[in-house]
């Protein structure tokens, strides 16, 4: 894939990266998911042969006006496809496999390891783009299964609990020595489905020699110990234990434990469970299927409840994040078509805003205090925990593994730096620690530990049926826009020159501006023509008079579109 700066998928340039020699070291690149929370994919390369590991995508932020999603940059796996021997998958969350649609379509069909859960995930995701099941080799393993990618990647998955099932780290074995690779985890001694981290193995690995840790950096600012789902359990069941409306309670769609917990809870409690919102569903539909969501209680329709009582009614929903689009979106403004909120029912939000979503779900809780409901949510209300685990837990896995070098990974920098601090403090610290970015080629043997140059990474857009054809320039004008407002001037040159001015969030109707702004475009153009000028000339003077004009008679810059018309 391309930078987006540049727009489209051009071929990769033999820069991405050259093949090299085998060489006695193992070299990992992330090419996403490094110094930032999102869009995870790294790759493993060991001579001749590359492994990569997950393909997830990202967020826009507020300032990335219009873009749908963010996807890494492939450069340097397209550059080296012939060499791409495996692949393997941590989890199932967008953030480790939402990009995999974008991203396999574009590589040498390899084999994809995952575990049931997770490739139940991807199979849905890639049949809404059209791929086939035949174009991709999809293969189910255990979370303890071992298996062997080209010659030199061995790969055994690590059971580690997180806020979705079937999580894995894995211990990876090359010829350069092992490295453990944490994913996504928190130390949960009593997580949903009865199943907790793999720590006597974790420890096995480190006394057996961990040359390199990959250690989850997200909650390292974090003191203590992340809450167990069993404690959110415990505290959601005593909230909707004393509420007697209708409960509509929102999470991520892919918190599948706790919606398990939540199914068990509705059942004790004497209410039926509507589950609305197409993630949700999906994400229930596929849990179910593998044998990840028991339903004490066949799921209702909205139409179904109709002849329940309030008290006897949960509605689990989207729009945790505050989507306008999601479920609680809609109901919060009135718009759902079939289910509208009133006085007597309670909202739970089991969740916290992401970065970056702070201000839209503070405006959803506003509209729903304002409508009368209920609302319930952290941190007054303890009904959330995070999947990632706090310092407590990072401190474990560094004593487990006790590696020789360390990588911190999957956070902004703060959060990896912090992680770097806390291993510092431990009675044996390692050797050395990095901390990367994406593009980084990080070589790593039995005592080199060090960054050795670069390859092309960061983020690709996806804006409606466009990836890649929308770059920083574009984002740049499409805030301009928003902020100062757009002017379109066009110079009509026959039978005489004129010019008509077009504005739109500029300022209001105002004929004296316009007027000045079409008279001084008009002598730019005429000026020109006397000159004769070339007409691009013409327009470029045009468009600078204009500039100057306007930036001194109102202090805006708008972006401005001259156009000539002979």
């Amino acid at each position: 894939m391309t930078n987006p700066s540049q727009g489209g998928l051009p071929s990769p340039s033999p820069s991405a990266g050259p093949a090299a020699a085998p060489a006695p070291h193992l070299e990992v690149i992330p090419l996403g998911g490094m110094g930032e929370i999102g869009k995870n994919i790294t790759a493993y390369r060991y001579g001749d042969e590359i492994m990569v590991v997950d393909g997830g995508l990202a967020f826009p932020d507020a300032h990335q006006l219009g873009i749908d999603l963010i996807i890494p940059r492939i450069d340097y796996l397209q550059a080296n496809a012939g060499l791409i021997k495996g692949w393997i998958l941590t989890h199932g969350h967008e953030d480790h496999i939402g990009g995999l649609p974008y991203i396999l379509p574009r590589l040498p069909k390899v084999p994809v390891y995952g575990a049931p859960l997770t490739l139940g995930l991807v199979r849905e995701k890639i049949s809404e783009f059209g791929i086939k099941d035949g174009d991709v080799d999809l293969r189910e393993v255990d979370l303890n299964a071992k298996v062997r990618i080209g010659k030199h990647f061995g790969v055994e998955f690590v059971r580690m609990t997180h806020s979705i099932p079937d999580n894995a780290g894995y211990l990876l074995t090359t010829p350069a020595g092992t490295v453990f690779h944490t994913g996504d985890f928190k130390l949960d001694e009593h997580p949903a489905d009865g199943k907790p981290s793999d720590l006597a193995r974790i420890e096995q690995a480190g006394k057996d020699g961990v040359l390199l840790l990959i250690s989850d950096s997200t909650n390292a600012e974090r003191p203590g110990r992340t809450a167990s789902e069993a404690e959110v359990a415990k505290n959601l069941e005593e909230l909707i234990s004393g509420l007697r409306g209708r409960v509509f309670l929102t999470t991520f769609a892919s918190q599948v434990n706790r919606i398990q917990n939540l199914l068990h809870i509705a059942h004790r409690q004497g209410r039926r469970v509507v589950m609305e919102g197409r993630s949700m569903l999906k994400y229930a539909q596929v849990a179910q299927a593998t044998g990840h969501l028991e339903t004490p209680d066949p799921f209702l329709t909205s139409e179904e409840v109709s002849g329940l009582q309030d008290q006897q009614i949960l509605y689990v929903c989207t729009g945790s994040q505050g989507q306008p689009m999601a479920v609680l979106g809609r109901l919060a403004f009135g718009n759902h078509a079939k289910i509208a909120l009133r006085r007597g029912d309670s909202v739970i939000l089991s969740s916290n805003p992401i970065p970056g979503n702070e201000e839209a779900v503070n405006l959803i809780v506003n509209r729903l205090y304002e409508i009368g409901v209920d609302v319930y949510y952290p941190p007054t209300y303890r009904v959330h925990a995070s999947g990632h685990g706090s310092q407590e837990e990072l401190a474990t896995i560094l004593n487990l593994t006790r590696p020789k070098f360390f990588l911190p990974w999957h956070g902004e920098p703060r959060h990896q730096i912090n992680h770097a601090k806390l291993a510092q403090t431990l009675p044996r610290p390692p050797k050395r620690t990095l901390i990367a970015k994406n593009g980084d080629v990080i070589r790593v043997g039995p005592d080199e530990f060090k960054v050795t140059g670069t390859v092309p990474a960061g983020a690709v857009y996806v804006d409606g049926l466009g990836v890649g054809d929308i770059g920083d320039d574009v984002l740049l004008d499409r805030a301009s826009m928003g902020q100062e407002g757009i002017v379109i001037m066009t110079a009509v040159l026959h039978p005489t020159p004129h010019v008509e001015i077009v504005s739109r969030g500029f300022v209001r109707s105002n004929r004296d501006l316009d007027a000045q702004i079409r008279k001084v475009a008009l002598d730019a153009v005429e000026g020109g023509l006397r000159e004769k000028k070339r007409l691009e000339d013409v327009r470029d003077d045009m468009y600078g008079a204009v500039r100057r004009f306007v930036r001194k008679a109102t202090g805006r810059n708008p972006v401005l579109i001259p156009m000539i018309v002979d």
